[in-house]
């Protein structure tokens, strides 16, 4: 006689429960809710550096010259600095999230989208009446398309470590809006006009616009290798731009900036030689998202 053991617990959850298991609910993944400290206050700074240049706009009057105007480029160009440092903290100890990420998207489009705008609508684009609002909105637009496609490219498992960014990247618009504004109100003396180079500053408005949504690439220079032996001429170029800085820094700064923007143009038919010399990177580099 064949004896026939009892089943198990196991066994009958087996016959007794339908074959279709229920959906698994999956934890919270920590990723989405991890924030690091240090990253994430200057990324605070930068947003309420952004904040603070506003409320300056907001103070300025043509009939007590441009003073809140400085002091607004400068809180922009302090919270250009902000985001250049969290990046740079976030890579070299290796705490990047998906919550810094969208964080500093925010912070951007404050900053770098809606402070320079208004600022320029302020002192320039007021005269332009209708087309003044539209150039200043359509700044503001792109850079927020901008920043979206880079959230979008940098979620894709082909975005490691990026030596491009694809399309002018928005802190550096809006940098290069103040540096070039400042260095206007600096030839300007002491008149409360910019005179003719208005139309200079609206024509920059929408060149930069087009460049933050186009494919043009541009270096991030996030990975230089301070470390890597470099020619005489190019440690003495880089003394020689330290020294213009200090000694001529509204010329300067607009004149770094600039060169940014028209190297990404010329780019293209520039020597793979002369580019690792400039860019400081590794051959064979080629995934690129935008920031």
């Amino acid at each position: 006689m064949v004896r026939r053991s009892l089943p198990d617990e196991s066994d009958i959850h087996s016959q007794t429960e339908p074959r279709t298991r229920p959906p698994e609910v999956l934890p919270l993944d920590d990723e989405r809710v991890r924030i690091y400290f240090l990253p994430n206050m200057l990324t605070a700074g930068n947003l309420a550096s952004g904040f603070f240049a506003l409320t300056w706009i907001f103070k300025y009057e043509r009939s007590v010259g441009f003073e809140p105007i400085l002091v607004a480029i400068r809180l922009i160009l302090f919270a250009f600095l902000c985001d250049s440092l969290d990046g740079w903290l976030a890579r070299v100890s290796k705490k990047q999230s998906a919550f810094g990420r969208e964080f500093d998207s925010l912070a951007d489009i404050v900053s770098f989208g809606v402070a320079p705008a208004f600022l320029v609508y302020r002192i320039v684009l007021y005269q332009f009446e209708k087309a003044g609002w539209v150039i200043a909105a359509i700044y503001l637009v792109c850079g927020g398309i901008r920043l979206a496609r880079f959230n979008v490219l940098s979620m894709r498992p082909s975005a490691k470590k990026s030596s491009e960014f694809i399309g002018f990247p928005i802190p550096s618009a809006a940098a290069l809006v103040v540096s070039v504004t400042m260095f206007m109100m600096w030839l300007a003396g002491h008149d409360r006009e910019l005179g003719p180079s208005r139309f200079f500053l609206a024509g920059l408005m929408v060149l930069l616009s087009i460049l933050m949504v186009s494919n043009v690439r541009y270096p991030t220079f996030k990975y230089i290798d301070w470390t890597l032996t470099r020619s005489v001429a190019a440690f003495a170029a880089a003394a020689v731009v330290g020294l213009l800085l200090v000694s001529y820094f509204e010329v300067t700064l607009a004149a770094l900036f600039v060169a940014y923007l028209l190297y990404g143009l010329v780019r293209p038919w520039v020597s793979k030689r002369w580019r690792r010399e400039i860019e400081s990177e590794e051959e064979g580099e080629d995934d690129s998202v935008g920031d």
